[in-house]
């Protein structure tokens, strides 16, 4: 059974901070804010399924957890970029850089 961390913030069977009654994660929220520089209003505007209430929920949680959240997000990016130097380049891009059209 999930945990209640805060109003309209669950922790999942996996102790992953979500927002109430969605699949959405507060980090997805954060990266929003981050990544975009979004405001909650455009947060909202992106993602109508989100109250305003629960976007400003889920960024005090990330603000109180920030240390941590932004870890994880470090440790997910360093991950994703060892896959893609794993994987190598992909076709595509290699068709795309030897007609010239990537650098």
């Amino acid at each position: 059974m999930p945990v209640l961390a805060t109003a309209h913030i669950r922790l999942d069977e996996l102790g992953v901070p979500c927002i109430d009654d969605t699949n959405t994660k507060v980090i997805e929220v954060a990266l929003d804010l981050i990544a975009h520089g979004w405001s909650p209003e455009e947060i909202h505007f992106q993602h109508p399924h989100l109250s305003l209430a629960q976007i400003h929920a889920a960024l005090g949680y990330y603000y109180d957890h920030q240390v941590e959240l932004d870890g994880q997000i470090e440790q997910s990016a360093g991950e994703v970029e060892r896959l893609r130097a794993q994987a190598g380049e992909s076709p595509l891009r290699k068709r795309l850089r030897d007609m010239g059209r990537l650098t």
